[in-house]
Order: C-alpha cells, then structure tokens, then sequence
C-alpha cells in the first residue's frame, strides 16, 4: 500500500471514529459531562506518555518542555480541545447531536473565516458564498427556534482555533508529543476533580464493570482519532483531508435522527439544507482550484 492510499485509510478512519463517537457515550451515560472529560484528559495524558516511551520520543517531549513559547501555545491549545471536548459531550449526553453535528459542519466555513482574518488569505468569490449561506443557515435556525444554536457555534469556534493553533507549530512539533503537551497542564486539574468526585461517593468509576472498561478507556478512544489524522495530514494533501472530514457530521447527524430520535422541525431542516448547500460549494471552488493548479 503506498503513502497516499494508507493516509486517505488513515484519514477516514479518523472522522469516522468521530462520526460513531456518540455511540461511545451510551456506555457511560452515569457519568457526569465533566467526569467525563476528567478521564479523558488523564488517560490521554497516560496513553501519550506511553506511546512516547515505545516510539523512542520522550527525548523530544523533554526539549519541548523548555521551550516556553511552543510549550504555551500548545497548552492554549489543550484548552481550546478540551473546552470542545466538554461542549461536546454535554451536548450528546443532553440529547444534543444533531446540533454537535451542526457544529462540524460549519467547522469547514469557520475555519475559511478565520484563515482570512489570522493568515490574512483572500477568499475567492465562490468561498464568500459559501460563508454567506453559512451565516444565513444559522440566521434560518436562530429565528425558526427563538434563539442562536450556541451549541454548535461554541463547537465550531473551539475546534477552529484549536486547529489554527496547530497549524503554527506543525512543522516543529511530532503529533505525538504536541498530544502529550497539550494534555500535560490540565491534567493535575482532571486528577483532582476525579479525586475529589471518588473521595465524596460522587464519582461513578465503579457503576458498573463495563462503564469502569469505558471511562478508563477514555485516552485510547481519545488519542487513536487523533494520531490517524495526524498520520494523514502527513501523507495526503490538506485539500483532500478537508473533504474527508465532512465524514464526521454525516455519521453525527445520521445517529441522532436515527438512533436518538432527535426531532428535526422545518427550520432545522431549512438552516442544514443552507450548510449542506454552501459546502457543496465550498468543495466545489477546493476542486476547482485544484484543477488549475494541476494544469
């Protein structure tokens, strides 16, 4: 198998472990949001250590850790993924999906937006169309429901900062360890909550042997996502991991319809119909664009 066919597996398999992620969720429906994200934090820290120790990179965690600025800039990023992580697993315990899928379809929009005003790139005439269905979708949403689907916005903007932050230090930091730093600061936080939820009888580590197997299992679940996209962002072209990702909110969407019987009214229908729209020619002006490159 050559580079370019394992990244695009890579790269698939990677939005659609996100794509089926709620399902996930089901096994540990007596946690709480934040114990949840307790344990995700901590056995991700866990995890990344370990794999760091085998593929021989703990010499390079070790030289990051004196670099104070990328050291900083990565721990923003834990922030930002783990703020996105806690919105994100409210909403599917909530009921939610369906406005988390929301979020990651308009991800594609948010992040076009943000490389304008961070990277200072210009949009192309199809792209501001695409923005402008965007913003008109939520605007249809906003108003069929009496108020701005915050959800999803939130997920949006999280995972697009988070995503411009690694954008900056991609070239210098293996994904690996980058995982390793981001998760390293919030950690001691994570620990003493799931302490302090143990130690009250709040904490829900032991509900059941299978919930225990789930939240334990929660930096696996975590990190193995995480490192296939950075294995594909390593082998294939960004424009065409772009077009992967719409992988994920298809499968989220499809499992909170289907599965969790979430209600879709007229104005949800019209604000997606405006998404799916407006990526249709997103993806189109991306293909475009790569064709006269190639010519």
């Amino acid at each position: 198998m050559g580079t370019r066919e394992s990244g695009l597996l890579a790269g698939a398999g990677a939005y659609l472990f996100w794509g089926v992620f709620p399902l996930y969720f089901l096994l540990i429906a007596a946690a709480s949001p934040m114990e949840v994200i307790a344990y995700r934090i901590s056995c991700s820290l866990v995890f990344s250590l370990a794999a760091a120790a085998i593929t021989g990179q703990l010499g390079a965690l070790r030289a990051l850790l004196h670099e104070r600025r990328t050291f900083w800039v990565l721990a923003g990023a834990g922030v930002l993924v783990a703020s996105n992580w806690t919105i994100y697993v409210w909403a599917v315990l909530a009921g939610h999906v369906v406005d988390a899928a929301l979020g990651y379809f308009v991800n594609p929009l948010l992040t076009a937006l943000l490389a304008v005003v961070f990277l200072k790139e210009k949009l192309r005439p199809l792209q501001i169309a695409a923005l402008s269905l965007g913003a008109l979708a939520v605007l249809v949403i906003s108003v069929g429901y009496g108020q701005i689907p915050w959800v999803a916005l939130l997920l949006a903007l999280t995972f697009g900062f988070y995503g411009l932050i690694k954008k900056q230090v991609s070239a210098s930091v293996s994904p690996l360890v980058g995982l390793t730093v981001e998760t390293l600061p919030i950690t001691p936080l994570a620990l003493g909550y799931i302490f302090y939820l143990q130690s009250t009888g709040a904490g829900t580590l032991l509900h059941s042997p299978v919930h225990t197997a789930a939240l334990l299992s929660a930096g696996i679940v975590t990190a193995v996502p995480l490192l296939l996209y950075a294995t594909a962002a390593g082998r294939i072209p960004l424009s065409t991991l772009g077009l992967l990702q719409y992988i994920c909110p298809v499968g989220q969407f499809l499992l909170g319809v289907l599965v969790f019987a979430e209600q879709m009214p007229p104005a949800r229908w019209a604000g997606f119909a405006l998404i799916w729209v407006a990526l249709c020619v997103l993806t189109w002006d991306l293909l475009r664009g790569r064709r006269t490159v190639a010519a």
